[in-house]
């Protein structure tokens, strides 16, 4: 699926190269290499020597629980470094407001339902996930000679032929389920007795189950992040960190509750120490590319599978409130909800070099962009013979080019919500502010632009655009739910 370099040459200095290297001689394969090294552009010349590729993916984190996109009671310098050094996105959306569906849109750059993963995978030593026909970044990327490694939460499937060496990756440290505790590694969310299954140990590497019992969990990501870089820094490599927080349950080592002891609000201070452990690793990750001298040579994605929660299985108490630590910033509703809150997504990308500093880039993307963007600049084709909904996003963060989604809609659904958007209208149906909490009105219109924090309901005062919305939603069900391909 990946480019040959010569198809990477263009096609006079190809022509060249070829004669000279015809004559089998030193001279002209001196001649040949004197063409190539002074004559390929630039640009070309960066593919010939492919690009790194590392993804950090946060776990419930918001629009407000970072530093450049407004947080202003706890800091993230690391994450703020990330966006100074390259694309701040402000119109970026998760696929989904639930983890596994939105994990199976960044490595598949299909929408959800049609990557065969509609909303949230149950959790369990063999439990069912991504269909194993699904082709995934890391896949493609590995047939290109692409390294690639994946650590942390996978959360696709805990069945054998649907773990991640399955699916791409040559080299997992992580767990297969939704969530465990930060110290002893289990799994034990909905135990026995309340309608749940039974606790269980979820820390792998590849497919052999190890124990490190006491280690803190994001301490051991780094950890693994790190070794991968130094033992694949000498080849091409493509680095999917997922992290397990600012996900329930909200664990960190004492000195970030020092370190946050000016927050008197305690389910806002559970937020900023998770949130901070994880702006520490990846501050040490990158130092390690930086060490290892691969930061100009790797690109790197940052973002969060979906919004806040606020869900009462991340109160550290057993009070019957509603968790309210984490922050959509100016948006409305939390994860499970299709309001913005649920899916728009801090997201940042940089490229020393490639991608112009401290941007701040408007214009739409969606996290099923990443694939196509990332094979693009691999050099390596789509998948033939599939849909692939994402587009390249490239010279969007590199050049503030326009969105390839300025032209069409995009949609998302869970459960029996559905939502769309066009231009800078959208749409919702039968909208949630989260798993639980329905709002009044079963058909909701709004604009955006005017309105980002979706208050106003303007179904009433524009019935054909609601119609002509329903259709888009209507058409779009009817092409995505039966999978093919």
């Amino acid at each position: 699926m990946c480019k040959p370099p010569a198809e990477r040459i263009p096609m006079a200095i190809g022509k060249v190269c070829r004669y000279f290297l015809s004559s089998r001689s030193l001279f002209g394969f001196l001649c040949a290499a004197t063409i190539v090294l002074s004559g390929t552009p630039p640009h070309m010349a960066a593919q010939a020597e492919r690009p790194n590729f590392l993804i950090f993916l946060t776990d419930d984190q918001g629009y407000g629980d970072v530093g450049c996109y407004g947080a202003t009671d706890f800091r993230t310098p690391n994450m703020d470094s990330l966006a100074a050094a390259g694309a701040r996105f402000t119109n970026w959306y998760s696929n989904a407001p639930v983890c596994s569906a939105s994990r199976a849109s960044l490595l598949t750059g299909r929408y959800p339902h049609r990557a065969g993963a509609p909303g949230i995978f149950s959790s369990g030593r063999n439990a069912p996930g991504m269909p194993i026909d699904e082709v995934t970044l890391a896949e493609i990327l590995r047939s290109a000679g692409y390294r690639t490694g994946l650590v942390g939460k996978w959360h696709l499937g805990g069945a054998p032929e649907q773990r991640p060496n399955r699916q791409g990756f040559d080299d997992f440290f992580g767990f297969h389920s939704g969530c465990i505790d930060n110290y002893s590694h289990i799994y034990y969310w909905g135990q026995a007795g309340a309608g749940g299954r039974v606790p269980f140990h979820d820390l792998w590497r590849n497919d052999t189950e190890i124990w490190e019992n006491g280690q803190y969990f994001s301490e051991l990501v780094t950890r693994e992040a790190v070794r991968f870089i130094a033992e694949n820094h000498s080849r091409p490599f493509f680095l999917y960190v997922a992290y397990n927080l600012p996900h329930y349950p909200n664990h960190a080592p004492p000195r970030y509750y020092e370190r946050f002891s000016h927050i008197t609000d305690s389910q806002r201070k559970s937020q900023a120490v998770t949130v901070a452990a994880v702006d520490d690793s990846m501050g040490e990750i990158m130092s390690e590319l930086r060490r290892t001298g691969l930061i100009e040579r790797t690109v790197i994605f940052f973002t969060s599978d979906n919004g806040p929660s606020a869900e009462k299985r991340n109160l550290l108490d057993d009070s019957d409130q509603t968790y309210h630590g984490g922050s959509a910033g100016p948006f409305r509703g939390y994860k499970g909800g299709l309001f913005e809150g649920g899916i728009r997504m801090p997201a940042l990308m940089s490229w020393a070099g490639k991608i112009p500093k401290r941007q701040v880039i408007t214009n739409l993307g969606i996290t099923m962009d990443i694939f196509p963007t990332f094979l693009n600049l691999a050099g390596c084709r789509l998948p033939a013979g599939r849909t692939i909904d994402g587009r390249d996003i490239y010279e969007m963060a590199a050049r503030g080019g326009e969105s390839p989604h300025a032209h069409e809609p995009i949609f998302w659904a869970y459960g029996d919500q559905r939502a769309v958007r066009r231009d800078n209208w959208k749409l919702l149906l039968n909208a949630r502010l989260n798993f639980d909490d329905k709002v009044d009105d079963r058909i909701f219109l709004c604009d955006l632009a005017a309105d980002p924090g979706e208050r106003m309901n303007l179904a009433v005062e524009n019935p054909q655009l609601v119609r002509e919305l329903i259709q888009l939603i209507e058409a779009w069900e009817k092409d995505v739910m039966g999978r093919k391909n």
